[in-house]
């Protein structure tokens, strides 16, 4: 082993990694402080002196993973977003973009490698993904269709929430989340317009209650399915140990005199 493959096993062990994922998280907190008046008017030399060292830290762990990792670098997108924050972050013309180092917080997803609760969640939703978009594109043509209708049928009376297209569907949106949706948009249509609630129940019934719980059904079967999958690897890797176990066994056996 070189000793460049000796820093890049360095780099990867828990202990340092829990070690940059701490200084991330201290970097948010003092990018937030750097927010405050009253803690940059009691502090802020210091405040100033302890986000340059973060910098510092992030740079020497980049640069050690460049020489350690070499053409392996760009391959992994964990190390192309850390360049573009840290690059962008040593600019001196983006001052103003300092905040973009929080960014660097989201490397706390990788938690999920050594989580496999959240590895289960996650990966259930990636590869829920192409069926949500299904159900996105027929959502967007129940709005569609939706917005058309309320905009004709309410928008003469009520213009703030159905005098055009746009309009229509937010308000439709609004009513899809129940919020406020009887007392503040439903029943004062249908002062107006008593019979508004035949469009507007069967639009809930639709949207919120059959589309959306759609959506969950999709993305529980992908977890179920992710667990089932790490399920049998797990056991593959159980079954692939037990023999070669019982090999090492017979081959001592069979060596013996």
């Amino acid at each position: 082993m070189t000793h460049r493959d000796r820093l890049d096993a360095f780099l990867e062990t828990p202990r340092v990694r829990n070690a940059i994922i701490a200084v991330i998280l201290f970097n948010a907190v003092i990018l937030g402080l750097e927010t405050s008046t009253t803690a940059m008017a009691v502090a802020g030399e210091l405040i100033t002196w302890l986000d340059r060292a973060c910098l510092a830290i992030f740079t020497v762990e980049l640069a050690a993973k460049i020489y350690a990792q070499g053409s392996r670098f760009p391959r992994n997108g964990w190390n192309i977003f850390d360049f573009i924050i840290v690059g962008a972050s040593l600019v001196p013309a983006s001052q103003g973009l300092s905040v973009l180092r929080a960014l660097r917080i989201l490397r706390v997803l990788r938690v999920m490698s050594v989580a496999p609760r959240l590895r289960r969640v996650v990966e259930g939703f990636i590869t829920a993904l192409p069926g949500m978009g299904s159900v996105f594109l027929l959502m967007g043509i129940i709005f569609y269709i939706g917005a058309v209708m309320a905009t004709k049928l309410f928008g003469g009376a009520f213009p703030d929430w159905f005098g055009s297209l746009g309009r229509s569907a937010y308000s439709l949106f609004q009513i899809m989340t129940l919020e406020s949706w009887s007392m503040g948009i439903v029943r004062p249509v249908m002062e107006v317009y008593p019979a508004a609630w035949a469009f507007f129940v069967p639009f809930i019934m639709v949207t919120t209650f059959a589309v959306v719980n759609l959506l969950v059904g999709l993305i529980v079967n992908s977890m179920q399915d992710a667990h089932s999958e790490e399920d049998a690897a797990r056991t593959d890797s159980y079954r692939d140990e037990v023999l070669a176990r019982l090999e090492a066994i017979e081959k001592r056996l069979a060596d013996r005199p």
